[in-house]
């Protein structure tokens, strides 16, 4: 078999479209949440904190000289992407949870005799007649 027909074998398989489309859900979701942390979140954080701005908060290692630009720790931003993080993580985490619920099929109730009939109770009793 080619590579080209290998390869066309591989791409239209069901698995690698669904982790197509679920890549480019999972992006607009990340920019969906991102401005979610940043435009509606973080504001009012940073009031309560004496209206800083988390994008701006840093350590300076080196002061910028010239044209050189400062050495900083950025915390600020690395906070944010971590609160990013959180809220996709517990996004995805209901999301997948939601789902093996609706997959959990409900257990079939056990499967009991039937209560003989009246003819099937007198057959087993002349059997059991004959049988002495």
């Amino acid at each position: 078999m080619s590579i080209l027909k290998e390869f066309r074998e591989f791409a239209v398989k069901g698995n690698v479209i669904d982790l197509a489309v679920g890549v480019i859900i999972g992006a607009a979701f990340g920019k969906i949440v991102s401005s979610l942390v940043n435009d509606i979140i973080m504001p009012p954080i940073g009031l309560l904190v004496g209206g800083m701005d988390f994008k701006d908060l840093a350590i300076v290692l080196q002061e910028a000289q010239g044209e050189t630009e400062a050495v900083m720790i950025k915390y600020g931003a690395f906070l944010q992407n971590v609160l990013d993080f959180l809220i996709v993580a517990m996004a995805i985490f209901a999301m997948v949870k939601m789902i093996n619920n609706l997959k959990k099929a409900p257990e079939p109730e056990p499967v009991k005799d039937p209560e003989p009939s009246a003819e099937e109770k007198l057959l087993t009793e002349i059997r059991d007649l004959l049988k002495k």
